[in-house]
């Protein structure tokens, strides 16, 4: 009997081609990735489930399905529906749509709101199971934060500090033994990150808009749907802070050595 494997895909950033208030459209940037998403499910045409939970709003929530089924149902022929964060708190509802879905996306927005809704209903150990069952777990910045052990969200001013903006340090979900930064390319992500792994506990992996990391059982590779598109391995040795560029190779390489600290103890429990 093959053996059940646990994806994820956690993307840096980029745009979805979502509608703007003009009207117009923002450009569609995560192609590559989302073809990628949809080529793990082992389907031609997968059921694809959105849960938006870091949009505080409902109104939201139902925009972001609009513009995420523009996608996978438009472009790809997908399957999609939606769980919103209203239905968390009946199981019957959660459990039927997560055994649906092949892909489980939860999009960008509030990392902390997201987070809390999840530990308060229950939701955090229902995807811990569908990721052991094999579902495609994904999504974008608050999406991609939430697999690791902890993250860079600039949702933590807002909440901890009383201002609108502050990039700090949040528990995610520990299925990935690792510290995630999203949108890398942004101005302050990476020195708010030095800082947040001084107790050289673990290792960051940075993803800049247009990137994302591939995760497959104890395999790893980079997914760059830009020629931007980049990523980091980011660490403390000693009194030494390591920034390492993550290669954009098509070949999957060992999770554990990327989540090792340099002459220090292996990080990874995958």
């Amino acid at each position: 009997m093959k053996k059940t494997e646990r994806k994820i895909v956690a993307i840096g950033g980029g745009e979805n081609g979502r509608i703007k208030s003009d009207g117009t459209r923002y450009p569609y940037e995560t192609g590559e990735i989302d073809r990628e998403i949809i080529r793990l499910t082992g389907k031609e045409r997968p059921n694809f489930l959105l849960i938006a939970h870091s949009q505080p709003l409902p109104e939201r929530e139902e925009i972001y399905f609009t513009a995420m089924r523009d996608i996978y149902g438009g472009m790809y022929g997908c399957a999609c529906e939606t769980l919103k964060a209203k239905n968390l708190n009946r199981p019957e509802k959660v459990n039927k749509a997560v055994e649906w879905a092949d892909i489980i996306y939860e999009g960008g927005g509030d990392t902390v709101i997201m987070l809390d809704l999840w530990r308060k209903t229950g939701f955090d150990k229902v995807l811990y199971k569908a990721w052991l069952d094999g579902k495609v777990l994904c999504g974008v910045s608050a999406g991609a934060n939430c697999w690791f052990k902890t993250c860079n969200s600039d949702s933590y001013g807002f909440h901890y500090e009383g201002k609108a903006s502050g990039l700090g340090k949040i528990d995610g979900l520990g299925f990935i033994r690792a510290h995630f930064t999203p949108h890398c390319n942004e101005e302050g992500r990476l020195s708010s990150t030095k800082e947040q792994l001084k107790d050289g506990g673990l290792v960051g992996i940075a993803a800049s808009n247009c990137a994302a990391i591939e995760i497959i059982d104890g395999k790893y590779r980079l997914l760059a749907s830009s020629p931007n598109g980049y990523g980091l391995k980011t660490y403390w040795h000693g009194n030494e802070y390591i920034e390492e560029e993550i290669d954009k190779s098509e070949k999957f390489k060992k999770l554990k050595d990327l989540l090792e600290i340099t002459g220090g103890k292996e990080n990874a429990d995958a």
